[in-house]
């Protein structure tokens, strides 16, 4: 794949995730790799990175997972009640919904869960004040890991549903209280073909040169 079309057919699996096929730690290893060369922070590097490969510890996570994204489907803020007045996003929010559904079901039948979190010194508590510069500092990494997966024909989805239960999730899987997790990557083959770029809003609606 050019850069180019890496870039723009990374989309997020949920449904078409292989919950059968094991995908092998070296891999994944390999796909962190290229994420630590992201850029972080003051060069802090102060990212961590859960794996999660047991299956019992998946299947806590992904009943977490669940009641969360049940959570969600009902709220007014889930993906499927967005744009209803618009017939021609409304089908595409529709069906995302559907595939949010679907992983809600089952997270914790994905083989690999990844967790990017970061981890914060002094008073161990999230600061008050810049909050895109803490998490600035895992976000680029977290995208370069589904990158680097996409190019190793493995599936990832971006979710922070989980972050309801951040607190039971942490105690869970042991993390210090000053870690804090930025979300979930489920990681797997995917099954089909491949993917194609989404349909997107037009560039001029959205950009703004020189000001508003």
């Amino acid at each position: 794949m050019s850069p180019d079309e890496l870039l723009t057919t990374t989309r997020s699996v949920r449904r078409r995730l292989d919950l059968h096929r094991p995908v092998p730690m070296e891999l994944v290893r390999e796909c962190l790799e290229i994420a630590l060369q992201a850029p972080t922070g003051s060069n802090r590097q102060n990212w961590e990175w859960i794996v999660i490969t047991d299956p019992g510890l998946r299947a806590q996570v992904g009943d977490f997972y669940r009641k969360a994204v049940e959570w969600y489907l009902n709220s007014p803020s889930a993906a499927s009640k967005l744009f209803a007045d618009d017939p021609r996003r409304s089908a595409v929010q529709r069906r995302i919904g559907e595939s949010v559904a679907y992983l809600g079901a089952h997270m914790g039948d994905v083989p690999v869960l990844v967790i990017p979190a970061i981890r914060v010194g002094g008073s161990g508590r999230l600061p008050s004040g810049n909050q895109a510069g803490l998490w600035g500092s895992v976000l680029p990494a977290a995208w370069s890991y589904m990158l680097a997966a996409r190019a190793r024909g493995l599936g990832t989805a971006w979710t922070t549903l989980h972050l309801r239960y951040e607190r039971e999730i942490g105690e869970l899987l042991g993390l210090p209280a000053n870690v804090y997790q930025a979300a979930l990557i489920p990681t797997a083959y995917y099954t089909g073909e491949s993917f194609r770029p989404a349909a997107r809003e037009p560039l001029d609606t959205k950009l703004h040169v020189n000001g508003w």
